[in-house]
């Protein structure tokens, strides 16, 4: 194992010197929390491509592929379909709105305030994202190094945060890039043909497994449906996700560059099901699903290929765990302590950038703590997955499109829908479906009845509105419709 133990170390101190890197360029709010928003098609699309194929997209994936066979890909290509609907229908304009959150662009939908309650569930959101992240750590460092859990988790964490704090988004960026040239030469290129010719080829794999393991809905359609209800409609919400479209160049760099890394999901999907699926047919007995993936990669790989193919899967995990980290801390600086503290407050660009950088130093510390004392990452991801679709879908999604919605409508269905998905997962389980079905129905339903009994929201808010998304500078806009530029 040397040399896979070289490739690693040498890929780990790469992503610090990258951080180390960024630093120098991230001199400004803008270039440190949105990459200066300047972003072009390449590098926007391997960078989104980057954050949203996690740990749970590869390892997860695999473990999928050999528990459902060609099905299992269902889950990342919801998160592959989500992408696309994202970048085609709604990219550009959240592109033009130039501001750094969410809940800013809620705010400047509706008028103000409902940025921080909103900013209160994308905080939980992307602090549960970043938590399943680092807990991934455990199970990659175990496999390369035979570490003890917590080590691992604080390892990785340390290494995470530090490129993080350093360079902002563009560490992030870099970094990133480099994991998506890794991850693809790893996952697609050497993994999956030398996992389907280990196998004996399609031929002997459909042989020896049921026709269940190639039925394109094996997996159960009520399965699919809530995928797609979690995944595909968390991709258009994500504090994450908007993050990184807030750093394209332009609105076409925003609608192609995302396109191509929804396209690039899809394909991504198909080859973890499919690998998985040769693991089944390698090692059919595995005691769990997940181990599918470190299995098929320390037994059949030749050394130094092996280590490529752990370095990508530790790529999968840093950018997902990285993406998040640094939408927590912006999240939880712009949105919730910043508007605490008074909204009004003007701090120099230096001094918004030592912040943040501060702030994302506290969060990493917070997550490591909590990854350390949390063993259950499905469930962690699931309650963070229904918290922002339930709470945040129909205001995000209604305030793009429907004019007649208000504060008052979205701020109910924020409170509605995230109370309710939090009472149901209480009741059922939190991996049962009825907390998201029903959580959506009730957001919706509160959204539409206070929209209609109260006030229909100034016409000089909508106008504004209006402009932003035209692409007007963001302080003539916010400051004719009476909302605090970001």
């Amino acid at each position: 194992m040397a040399v896979d133990y070289a490739v690693i170390v040498v890929y780990l101190a790469g992503m610090l010197a990258v951080g180390w890197w960024g630093m120098r360029r991230a001199r400004s709010k803008s270039e440190f929390l949105v990459a200066g928003r300047r972003l072009g098609p390449w590098m926007y699309s391997g960078t989104m491509a980057a954050i949203v194929l996690g740990g749970a997209s590869t390892i997860g994936g695999v473990g999928l592929g050999y528990t459902h066979g060609l099905s299992g890909a269902w889950m990342v290509f919801t998160i592959g379909l989500g992408l696309l609907a994202l970048s085609v229908f709604f990219s550009a304009r959240i592109a033009r709105l130039k501001v750094y959150t969410v809940s800013e662009m809620l705010d400047l939908r509706y008028g103000g305030r409902a940025g921080v309650i909103s900013g209160i569930v994308m905080w939980a959101y992307t602090l549960m994202l970043a938590v399943t992240s680092t807990i991934a750590y455990a199970t990659i460092f175990d496999v390369l190094f035979d570490l003890h859990r917590t080590v691992a988790i604080v390892l990785g964490g340390a290494i995470v945060v530090a490129y993080s704090a350093l360079g902002g988004m563009w560490s992030i960026t870099l970094t990133d890039m480099v994991q998506f040239v890794v991850k693809t030469i790893g996952v697609l290129l050497l993994l999956l043909p030398i996992a389907v010719v280990k196998a004996g080829g399609f031929g002997e794999m459909r042989a020896r497994l049921p026709d269940d393991y190639f039925a394109p809905l094996g997996i159960g359609g009520e399965t699919i449906f809530t995928y797609v209800l979690i995944y595909t409609f968390g991709m258009l919400i994500g504090q994450d996700i908007w993050q990184r479209v807030f750093t394209a160049r332009g609105d076409k760099v925003a609608r192609w560059g995302g396109t191509v890394a929804g396209t690039y999901c899809l394909a991504y999907a198909l080859a973890g099901a499919v690998i998985g699926t040769a693991a089944k047919v390698l090692y059919p007995d595995l005691a769990s699903a997940d181990d599918a993936f470190a299995t098929i990669v320390k037994q059949e790989l030749p050394m130094g290929v092996r280590g490529l193919v752990l370095a990508a899967a530790l790529a999968a995990v840093m950018s997902t765990s990285s993406g998040a980290l640094i939408a927590c801390a912006t999240v939880a600086n712009n949105d919730i302590w910043s508007r605490l503290c008074g909204a009004g407050r003007r701090d120099g660009e230096g001094d918004e950038v030592r912040g943040n950088r501060l702030f994302i130093l506290i969060m990493g510390v917070g997550v490591v703590a909590i990854a350390i004392a949390l063993n259950n990452v499905v469930e962690a991801l699931t309650v963070a997955y229904n918290l922002l679709v339930g709470g945040l879908l129909v205001p995000i999604i209604g305030g793009l499109l429907w004019k007649r919605g208000t504060v008052y409508g979205a701020l109910a269905a924020v409170i509605v829908g995230g109370g309710t998905v939090i009472g149901l997962m209480a009741a059922y389980g939190i991996l049962a479906n009825e907390p998201i079905y029903y959580g959506l129905l009730a957001s919706l339903a509160a959204y539409l009845v206070v929209s209609l009994a109260t006030r229909p929201t100034d016409e000089e808010v909508l106008a504004a509105w209006r402009r932003r998304l035209a692409g007007e500078p963001a302080e003539a806009a916010t400051a004719e419709a009476g909302v605090p530029v970001a």
